[in-house]
């Protein structure tokens, strides 16, 4: 089974990689163009983790550049696809919105055009919770109105869904995107709130909670984040009596307050941390939660790693990779 994996060197995209690559049965190839939106050096230790796998393979390349991932795509013939480079980020792209309409729209477009030129038996793609706006009820159902996103962000991954629901229409694509919420764990991004919290804690640095800490997130471990993108990309949806295009949340329906959220990581690397209650910024939800029914029901999924452990497992891997004097 050969499986192509775009973000490979990403936070998820490694994840995703890492267990693909565990099955002796997949042959991956990934595709990351190492950008320095954060530490490159970061991307690339990841990718070191899967230097021993014989059945990986990486290639440096731009998916947005045209005709890069269509010769890439044609040459490699995948049987699946997982598409999770892009620009993330809500706050960034208050200030850098070019940057997504590049990765997000035109990367995203010549994701769809390579799979209408070459089809996999399925192509899974992310989304974002952040199509959600704030007018949106708690938790966050798949059917519920996603037409008025707060960022720019959540608009270009709004735009993803429609562009996939035509491509799918027209011409018969088996594509399925993926609402994630809040990933955290070891090797995350390190402009995501984990990351930021404990960065700061560990410096004795004032960390800006915005929403006065009160704002409650979804946060999802990334082992169960894979458990559901591996899930899904094994069963397509079906083309008849709609086109075969579906959206499903991948969540863990359990938000909790960043105060909190803070709070345990405070006990878990034992210092404290010194808060600064700030006001909401224009691009922030005030919650997540995601209503996990459809996921349930189509595929059995169900989040398994509770954020106590899942927090530990990420300190344990902040501190080893951030602290440690080697």
């Amino acid at each position: 089974m050969k499986v192509l994996v775009t973000g490979a060197a990403g936070f998820i995209g490694y994840h995703v990689c890492a267990r693909l690559a565990a099955t002796p049965s997949c042959d991956v190839l990934g595709v990351d163009n190492l950008n320095d939106y954060y530490d490159v050096g970061l991307k690339r230790a990841r990718l070191a983790q899967l230097t021993d796998r014989d059945n990986f393979r990486f290639v440096q390349s731009d998916f947005a550049e045209p005709g890069k991932l269509i010769g890439l795509w044609g040459h490699y013939k995948p049987d699946y696809v997982v598409h999770l480079g892009a620009q993330a980020n809500v706050r960034y792209s208050v200030t850098h919105p070019e940057a997504y309409v590049q990765s997000n729209l035109v990367g995203f477009h010549q994701v769809l055009e390579a799979a209408r030129s070459h089809p996999p038996k399925h192509t899974v793609f992310a989304s974002s919770s952040s199509v959600y706006g704030a007018t949106a009820k708690v938790p966050f159902a798949e059917g519920d109105d996603t037409s008025h996103p707060l960022s720019f962000y959540g608009a270009t991954k709004k735009a993803n869904e429609a562009m996939a629901h035509s491509y799918a229409h027209l011409h018969g694509l088996a594509l399925t995107g993926l609402r994630f919420f809040n990933v955290y764990g070891p090797w995350g991004r390190p402009d995501t709130a984990p990351s930021l919290f404990a960065k700061a804690i560990f410096a004795g640095e004032p960390i800006n909670l915005f929403g006065e800490g009160k704002a409650r997130r979804d946060f999802t471990y990334i082992d169960d984040i894979v458990d559901g993108v591996l899930k899904v990309l094994l069963y397509p949806p079906v083309e008849k009596p709609v086109p075969p295009y579906r959206i499903f949340n991948i969540g863990h329906n359990r938000p909790v307050e960043l105060l909190l959220f803070v709070q345990m990581l405070e006990q878990l690397i034992g210092r404290p941390a010194t808060l600064n209650l700030m006001p909401s910024q224009l691009a922030d939800v005030p919650e997540t939660c995601a209503s996990l029914e459809r996921v349930q029901a189509a595929i059995g999924y169900a989040p398994r790693v509770a954020l106590e452990d899942g927090l530990r497992r990420f300190v344990d891997w902040y501190q080893d990779y951030y602290q440690s004097p080697t």
